[in-house]
């Protein structure tokens, strides 16, 4: 077994309100509850000997047995198959959705082992290191087939069924079994608050019952989604993977299921992404209610709302560019120093200082995900977002640190400003289409006003294109969703040279960068890889320009990227491997709208067979 797999080599499953990450090698080495953004229990990802992890496989050398990982389709059913001479086995990995608004303390993971054919020894191993491995913990075995970790505030039920007896070792319990073929046994995982009951013990039946309600529930919501483009596989694995990454009670995303995952391996650029960006989340809207899956673009709003409602941030602005799933605004970064990091990668950071950021864009995000139905909500909803606008009226022309959270200083970024422009165009026009009580000749000006800066600043005429901030001829890739947001056409003369320039510059075998960091240098050490978010944005922008050719043939080679079950993290490195957390939930709602507007310039163009290009 490999000390730090590759971060591709995993699957996620979860219950709506946190997630586990298993690797090919059948180990569960990320697990946090009871919520996506609580520690860990299992996190060996980060550190192979303090983090602790479960792992339930086949006995085997690496070359005697072939592993192949893979969903139950059209679900968050994890199948590890185990290929060897004396047999076929397979470990099955879920979790119960827990559907509503109520948080829950318990959470339930369950590890359904059996064996197709001929015979085979399992090994089951569970070390669990709570706290991310800050908190020590007390075995309890109450009998042959159940223990109990005990830890400051949280346990952890382990129980199994025949023929998987448990053996305790210095705090720990391994367990050795063999199953021929027919024969199942099962693992059962279940944390809970430290006063919680104990769980019964399962019985087969039970967690067969439990399985089949787990299969109908993913299929059944999949069946909502109104995609019936070319990549169907590809993009019902995102729309789950984007499911899988919400917190139910109250609809927010996080931007990936992990943290400290490493931009560069070795590096320092290791953040944690278990929080709700209002960037992120807000670009999502559009996509879901795209795809069909309306409730959860609008459980989203209705927590946008909620935030424009309470005011009260950590960085003393109406908004901040991020929360904790609750709306909690604190996010103090610390780092865990008694962790190695992802193969050596340190520092280990728990929390996020850039929620402390200031960037400008994030109220277009919101004024976006807002204006995508047809009533933002109560009036005091609107009343939030008119003083919201209101505000940003006077307060748009100021420095920021930019989408990309650079930690370089304050400029004058044009995407920032591109969406300050997007805020007062929607606000506008909501205000216009429905009625609302709004100064619309105030946001007019101010709209107007940032159109003509970024005409006049933004535009590097010695590059023909749109660049990173006023000070600079950088060229920067979020730029790419100028078309989408309505700021110009895709065909317009700049856009287009612009988009020529990137293509010389950013792009890399249809992979793009963000941005050069020597040439724009942002306060950290080290690279970065290509990112994905931007390779499908690029994917898009093609499109929408008529380039369908270029543009297919990019977004079949981003697929390529994709792991053994589809997911993607934050980045490509230089020789194709996945870098950063995962999976993130940007890369998966892009692929979603570069999907659908490739499918929607795909079907005009072979309607008329001479605009193909």
């Amino acid at each position: 077994m490999n000390k730090y797999p590759p971060i591709a080599e995993h699957g996620i499953v979860g219950d709506l309100q946190t997630a586990a990450l298993v690797s090919s090698a059948g180990t569960i080495d990320w697990w946090c509850v009871p919520r996506f953004d609580s520690p860990s229990i299992f996190a060996s990802l980060l550190d192979s000997e303090r983090g602790g992890f479960c792992r339930l496989a086949v006995d085997s050398t690496d070359d005697e047995v072939s592993i192949r990982q893979l969903y139950m389709p059209d679900t968050a059913i994890l199948v590890t198959r185990f290929l060897g001479p004396d047999g076929v086995g397979e470990v099955g990995d879920f979790m119960d959705p827990i559907q509503g608004t109520t948080p829950t303390d318990r959470h339930r993971l369950v590890r359904v082992a059996r064996v197709v054919r001929g015979s085979l020894s399992f090994t089951l191993t569970c070390k669990p290191r709570f706290d991310y491995g800050r908190a020590e913990h007390r075995l309890e075995q109450i009998d042959e087939h159940a223990v109990i970790f005990h830890a400051p505030g949280t346990n952890l039920h382990l129980r199994t069924t025949e023929p998987v007896t448990l053996r305790a070792e210095n705090g720990d319990v391994t367990a050795h079994f063999t199953l021929s073929q027919g024969e199942t046994a099962v693992v059962v995982l279940t944390s809970a608050a430290s006063e919680e009951p104990a769980p019964e013990h399962p019985s087969r039946d039970d967690i067969l019952a439990d399985f089949e309600r787990c299969r109908n529930f993913w299929q059944s919501w999949l069946r909502s989604s109104t995609y019936q483009g070319r990549w169907r596989d590809m993009v019902n694995r995102s729309a789950i993977t984007l499911k899988l990454l919400t917190y139910a009670p109250t609809g927010a995303p996080v931007a990936a299921a992990t943290m400290g995952l490493p931009e560069q391996v070795g590096g320092e650029r290791n953040w944690d992404y278990r929080y709700t960006w209002i960037r992120d989340a807000s670009l999502s809207v559009r996509a879901l209610i795209d795809l069909g899956f309306t409730e959860e673009a609008y459980a989203f709003r209705r927590w946008l709302r909620d935030r424009l409602d309470a005011g009260g941030t950590a960085s003393g602005e109406p908004l901040q560019i991020m929360y904790r799933i609750d709306g909690d605004p604190l996010l103090e970064e610390e780092v865990l120093t008694h962790l190695e990091g992802y193969r050596g990668s340190a520092p280990v950071r728990v929390g996020n200082a850039a929620a402390d950021q200031i960037q400008l864009d994030i109220y277009g995000e919101a004024a976006d995900a807002l204006s995508q139905a047809p009533d933002i909500g109560s009036i005091e909803g609107w009343r939030a977002f008119a003083e919201l606008t209101d505000w940003l009226a006077g307060n748009w022309n100021r420095r920021d640190e930019g989408i990309w959270e650079t930690r370089g200083g304050r400029q004058e970024f044009t995407y920032s400003r591109l969406m300050t422009w997007v805020a007062f165009d929607r606000g506008v026009r909501m205000a216009t289409k429905y009625s609302r009580p709004a100064d619309v000749a105030r946001w007019t000006r101010a709209r107007d006003e940032v159109f003509t800066q970024i005409v006049e600043r933004g535009w590097s005429a010695k590059r023909q294109a749109f660049v990173q901030h006023y000070a600079t001829d950088v060229l920067d890739a979020s730029l790419l969703l100028m078309p989408r947001m309505g700021f110009l056409s895709p065909l317009d003369p700049a856009w287009l040279s612009t988009l020529d320039a990137m293509d010389q510059e950013l792009v890399s075998d249809s992979l793009v960068y963000r941005y050069d960091p020597e040439a724009s240098p942002d306060g950290l050490r080290g690279v970065e890889g290509t990112f994905n978010l931007c390779s499908f944005l690029y994917v898009e922008a093609l499109a929408r320009a008529g380039r369908l050719t270029h543009a297919r043939y990019a977004f079949d080679k981003m697929l390529t990227y994709a792991n053994h079950v589809g997911l993607f993290a934050e980045e490509i490195g230089p020789s194709g491997e996945q870098l950063g957390n995962f999976p993130q939930a940007f890369t998966h709602l892009a692929l979603v709208a570069a999907a659908m507007a490739l499918d929607e310039q795909l079907d005009r163009a072979e309607a008329r067979p001479e605009a193909a290009g």
